[in-house]
């Protein structure tokens, strides 16, 4: 299974999104688009990010009632992002249903991975705020059952819950995990994190990383860093 950097373009426009990735000359980077900059510019920063030859986490967390999702799933095929995201939240059917709207008439479609808990959330507010009061490994786990059930091919993860996701739904089910920091970096808004070398010791597939890149004096320097620590 290949194993790939995804960086995070969180960006508020096409401008600043196109001078980040222009400073690639060597590189494709995998880039996410995420509803920062798929608000602002629409549709069309995914085709032309896709004609300049990268690939597209679509990164836009559908949840809703599973009509509405299949429908919307069937517009975002079109736009040929490699991944694309919902909420496990939304129950297995609406899982269902996202899987058909975003499958072609040819059979083809972009992965589909599931979000089980976001990696700024951690047991003590999953309890308060949301009334899940299972250990937040557990509900992790439950999440990417039904998920592998409803037939997706992975789900969003932190690189702590990876190895265990692996040993409930086999190491061919994806685990795109972001919450990925350099030793010496802020965690942010990040509550469940690690470093890139140990997301790759955890079982990541993929890991998602964001800050830690587009801030730094070097980006450039930065990611080819995080594809060493990660690659190894």
């Amino acid at each position: 299974m290949a194993k790939d950097v995804i960086i995070a373009c969180d960006f508020g426009s096409a401008e600043q999104t196109f001078a980040f990735l222009d400073r690639f000359t060597e590189e494709k980077p995998f880039v996410k688009i995420g509803m920062e900059l798929f608000y602002a510019e629409g549709p069309q920063i995914v085709r032309e990010i896709k004609r300049r030859g990268h690939k597209i986490f679509l990164d836009l967390k559908l949840h809703d009632i599973p009509n509405t999702v299949k429908k919307a799933m069937r517009s975002l095929s079109a736009l040929d992002a490699d991944i694309v995201n919902l909420h496990a939240a939304g129950t297995r059917a609406m899982m269902e249903a996202a899987l058909e709207g975003l499958t072609r008439e040819d059979g083809t479609r972009p992965l589909l991975i599931a979000v089980t808990q976001l990696t700024s959330t951690d047991q003590a507010a999953m309890e308060r705020e949301l009334l899940i009061e299972k250990p937040i490994d557990e509900v992790v786990m439950a999440y990417a059952g039904n998920a592998a059930r409803a037939g997706l091919d992975g789900v969003v993860c932190s690189p702590l819950e990876a190895g265990k996701v692996h040993e409930r739904c086999g190491e061919g089910f994806l685990t795109v995990t972001p919450g990925v920091r350099f030793a010496e970096g802020e965690k942010g808004d990040q509550k469940r994190v690690t470093t890139p070398a140990q997301a790759r010791e955890l079982g990541s597939d993929y890991i998602v990383v964001g800050r830690p890149i587009t801030q730094s004096g070097d980006p450039v320097a930065a990611y080819r860093r995080c594809v060493k620590e990660f690659l190894g």
